[in-house]
């Protein structure tokens, strides 16, 4: 892009961000939730009878009563057209990684007269094609039948679009022979089994039957860049993030982004954002600058994880939306940007039992009986499992983040802090002094510190970090889907509940709290090695994992290869989560979009070093030449050295880009596993010749161009 065009993208940019100055305004009045089909409008517009039953399966979970289908599709039609929707969709989540909808207007006939109309078969059950999403061989193209089926915990909402609006119904994905083809169906399926897994570990405690939680709060990172500059990217155009570009002098260096002033363009995208998510019922409360410049988070108030899940798949998409508006992008990419740091998606998963947070210390015997179980389940669920809790934030772009030096590495392990620490220490020894109080720690004789709620600091290299009342998974990428995970931690939970309550169910009441310690002190003895306090960025942690023998997955191709393993394949099954079909069929969806992304960056990295970047860097050498020449005529030498120098470095680009481009060309053709490499060392030639090649010749916005927003 010429020095002029830039200029002028800028002098665009200025005008768009520059608001007029006016006179503070009072907050108008928040309606939150107003674009959603609640329990509070649920109330309102549902006959009594059939708004008890519904909100019996919302929040006892009860199976769903088919007979008041037709008051509820009437209701929501209702609702629906008084806030301007002529079109209804079932809202589901295929294996795309995105959300999917196919809209149907409410225009029906009575004979020769229109009518609107919805009824209760049209709530409760659609049939999208089920062909043309990936299904790892679940279904065939000729096998095109698929369902999707209300989801009545996760409500309907409206969804706006310039002059019209459309009533979204979330719903499960599921194809003609009931195989799940989608990301809720499973959560769905692991939430019912955690839940009933706690419910059976809370009774051995002696407490009486409550409704289990388990909450969410998913932090979302992405970048901005304005659009003029993403327009003239193919490489973010066609797939988000940039396959060349050499870091600017200054970026994240002097930590003056993270938390730094907000600029007004800036923040009047994310006062847009927010308002929209608000109407929808997302209850967005925090938004900061990250560490990279033009990095930025948005995190919400915590939510049931099935509806934080659906939430989560309505921010990235409202992110986009209003960025559009403002004339930005939304990058969600985990490492669009080399050399700065890329995007993460803290996953802070929690359960709660009733109005107790299993994850809260107490300052009574029985609570922290409770918790020291809860947590030390905890524990041996992810040191038995690391390998699919790592498989589940496998992916093209987060193979790029993990492990360098910005977000957790690739080995899974816990950090509970050096209190926490201490006392998981004394409880495995069995006696001992704390910095707290001294003694030995006897569960139900409390001895135990009393612990505040947040007892532990925070580790930003830990995977997996104990942050006061939750854990807060910081390995997946700002892409995914929340789903994927929050399955795979509710499952490993369940069977560890399980088989801690089936040694306490055998327990005589009089042994009970003996019972109890001695199989936490096993349980601490047979899986601490999954406990780490230091710096997970260090070699010495790497090397010091590999001797405790924690698995070390560092690509996707090693991450989802666990997933089709006989013993992870039986503990899916054993809890309804998945069938050997489905964990197959994920399997393969997961390497076949890995494969397919890496050719396609491996394709635009081609197309754009010969098509764009080749021609800039001859054209530099042609000059030089005709200058050598020309001079040499006209028995100049002053100047000469320079030229000849800089026709030396553009002469050999050129030939190094040659040989590149003919080693990735060969990688694409034939040898899938070398595109990576055959990018990265086409990438240093590129990266190099930015530094060299007059601004006003080369093709590409630069990062220093693209990274600071005004």
């Amino acid at each position: 892009m010429s020095t002029s065009n830039r200029l002028h993208a800028v002098n665009v940019v200025a005008k768009i961000k520059t608001p007029a100055p006016c006179p503070a305004a009072p907050v108008p009045e928040i309606n939150f939730a107003e674009d959603v089909f609640n329990i509070q409008t649920m109330k309102s517009y549902l006959p009594k009878g059939s708004c008890q039953k519904l909100l019996s399966t919302i929040r006892q979970g009860t199976p769903l009563n088919p007979e008041i289908a037709g008051d509820v599709a009437h209701a929501m039609k209702q609702w629906a057209l008084e806030r301007g929707a002529t079109h209804f969709t079932h809202w589901f989540q295929p294996l795309t990684g995105s959300t999917a909808e196919k809209h149907d207007s409410f225009l029906d006939f009575e004979g020769e007269k229109a009518i609107m109309s919805f009824s209760g078969k049209n709530l409760i059950v659609g049939e999208p094609d089920a062909s043309s999403f990936p299904s790892g061989g679940l279904r065939s193209t000729f096998e095109a039948r698929g369902y999707t089926a209300w989801d009545p915990t996760s409500p309907a909402f409206i969804k706006r679009h310039g002059n019209g609006a459309t009533l979204c119904i979330p719903t499960a994905f599921c194809s003609y022979t009931g195989d799940a083809l989608d990301k809720k169906t499973p959560l769905l399926r692991s939430i019912q089994a955690l839940s009933n897994s706690t419910r059976r570990l809370m009774k051995c405690f002696g407490l009486p039957d409550e409704k289990v939680e388990i909450t969410l709060g998913a932090e979302q990172e992405y970048f901005l860049i304005d659009r003029n500059f993403y327009l003239q990217r193919p490489d973010l155009l066609q797939t988000g993030r940039t396959v060349f570009g050499a870091p600017p002098a200054k970026h994240q260096q002097l930590e003056d982004h993270y938390f730094g002033a907000i600029r007004m363009r800036v923040l009047n995208f994310m006062t847009e954002v927010e308002k929209e998510l608000w109407t929808l019922g997302i209850p967005a409360k925090t938004r900061h600058n990250e560490v990279a410049p033009a990095q930025f988070e948005l995190a919400p108030l915590f939510e049931e994880v099935n509806l934080a899940c659906d939430h989560n798949m309505l921010v990235m998409e409202v992110l986009r939306q209003v960025a559009s508006r403002h004339n930005l992008v939304c990058l969600l990419h985990e490492k669009p940007f080399a050399g700065v740091n890329g995007s993460g998606k803290h996953n802070n998963w929690s359960i709660s039992y009733g109005k107790r947070n299993l994850f809260n210390p107490g300052d009574d015997p029985d609570q922290n009986a409770i918790f020291l179980t809860v947590l030390c389940a905890i524990i041996e669920a992810v040191d038995r499992h690391a390998d699919i809790l790592r498989a589940t934030v496998a992916g093209a772009g987060n193979d790029y983040r993990l492990g360098a030096n910005e977000a957790p590495p690739a080995v899974i392990s816990i950090y509970l802090g050096d209190q926490l620490k201490e006392v998981i220490h004394l409880l495995e020894t069995g006696s001992g002094r704390t910095s707290r109080k001294a003694g030995s720690l006897k569960i139900g004789v409390d001895t135990l510190p009393q612990l505040p709620q947040d007892a532990t600091d925070r580790n930003r290299t830990s995977p997996f970090a104990f942050t006061g009342n939750k854990f807060e998974f910081r390995a997946p990428g700002s892409s995914q889907s929340c789903s994927g995970c929050n399955v795979v931690l509710n499952m490993i939970a369940a069977e560890a509940f399980d088989r801690i309550s089936g040694v306490l169910e055998n327990a005589d009441k009089k042994d009970f709290n003996a019972v109890l310690q001695k199989e936490l002190r096993a349980i601490i003895k047979a899986h601490k090695r999954i406990l780490f306090n230091g710096d997970g960025y260090t070699d010495d942690w790497l090397s010091e994992a590999a001797r405790r023998g924690l698995p070390n997955l560092p690509t996707t191709l090693d991450a989802i290869r666990t997933l089709t393993q006989d013993k992870n394949i039986a503990l899916f099954e054993k809890y309804g989560v998945f069938n050997r079909r489905e964990l197959e069929s994920r399997y393969e969806v997961s390497l076949e979009d890995y494969l397919r992304r890496i050719h396609i960056e491996g394709s635009v990295a081609l197309e754009i070093a010969t098509s764009m970047i080749l021609p800039a860097v001859r054209g530099e050498y042609e000059k030089c030449v005709r200058a050598l020449a020309e001079a040499k005529q006209a028995d100049v030498k002053a100047g000469m050295q320079a030229v000849r120098r800089d026709a030396e470095i553009f002469g050999k680009g050129c030939d190094d880009l040659v040989v590149q481009t003919a080693t990735l060309r060969k990688a694409l053709a034939d040898k899938q596993d070398e595109i990576i490499p055959a990018m990265q060392a086409l990438r240093e030639v590129v990266d190099q010749l930015e530094k060299v090649v007059p601004d006003d010749s080369w093709p590409l916005p630069k990062y220093r161009e693209m990274l600071f927003i005004y």
